[in-house]
């Protein structure tokens, strides 16, 4: 390898960052106009054009330039094993909540208040969903994991870069720094140990429809969502966390049973 890709592999993970900021400003533009249906609905094109853009970044020019890259496959896995990703997102979404809260309550008393959801409320909600879960995530971990972690080889400096995009990406989500940073280690270790983008991706697709399901739960009565402003947190009830403990044995059968 020459010396200037040995120097741009060093800087991939700062590159991919600044790319992912980038892109994440292009998708943000369209959410400049008042009405949100319109802005959701324009944002939708522009992201599946990033994403092309991204995916084809990620499956020729990365590769030729770093041929270790290879090692990890963006082959898409199996509908069963995919579902039981999604199914098992739950409980990494109540867990990873109650972190947030008490990493925070080390250190001040964070001010919780019962969530509440009108009916307009709830279908802006719904309609950003839409961007948050199929979309986002696909996006974000092509850049944040795919890009800046593939070029190395060896694993344990794929963590170490992991930790570094992880940082990036929770800077990038402002007061939500806590729980994203702890979310995209996650990811980025699912990905390094998996080879595969595509689990990180199910399992941070979980995680946001497990945040829209919260706001749903709540308005319709089933039960009670405490959430706080800064850091952001959404913590469940028993029942809710009783539901995603379910789910997840599910999520677990399925993926084992497509081992086997």
């Amino acid at each position: 390898m020459s010396k200037l890709n040995t120097l741009l592999k060093v800087l991939m993970p700062v590159i991919a960052a600044a790319y992912g900021l980038g892109i994440v400003f292009v998708t943000a533009l369209s959410n400049v106009d008042e009405q949100p249906v319109l802005s959701e609905m324009l944002s939708w094109p522009l992201t599946l054009a990033c994403i092309g853009l991204t995916y084809f970044l990620v499956k020729w020019p990365e590769r030729k330039l770093f041929p270790s890259a290879s090692q990890f496959s963006l082959k898409v896995p199996s509908a069963r094993v995919l579902t039981g990703v999604l199914l098992m997102a739950p409980l990494w979404c109540v867990a990873e909540e109650y972190i947030v809260y008490g990493l925070a309550s080390l250190t001040r008393t964070v001010q919780l208040d019962q969530l509440t959801y009108s009916t307009p409320e709830l279908r802006e909600d719904l309609l950003a969903s839409v961007h948050a879960v199929l979309l986002a995530p696909v996006l974000e971990e092509l850049c944040f994991r795919q890009m800046g972690i593939s070029p190395f080889r060896r694993r344990w400096v794929q963590v170490v870069v992991c930790v570094v995009m992880s940082l990036f990406f929770g800077i990038f989500h402002g007061r939500n720094f806590i729980g994203s940073f702890f979310g995209a280690i996650v990811y980025g270790l699912v990905f390094v140990f998996t080879r595969n983008v595509w689990y990180g991706i199910a399992l941070h697709a979980g995680h946001n429809l497990t945040a829209t399901l919260m706001a749903v739960y709540c308005w319709m009565g089933l039960g009670e969502i405490q959430v706080g402003k800064l850091p952001v947190i959404m913590l469940s009830d028993t029942k809710f966390l009783i539901a995603s403990l379910v789910l997840t044995a599910v999520g677990l059968w399925l993926v084992k049973r497509e081992k086997r």
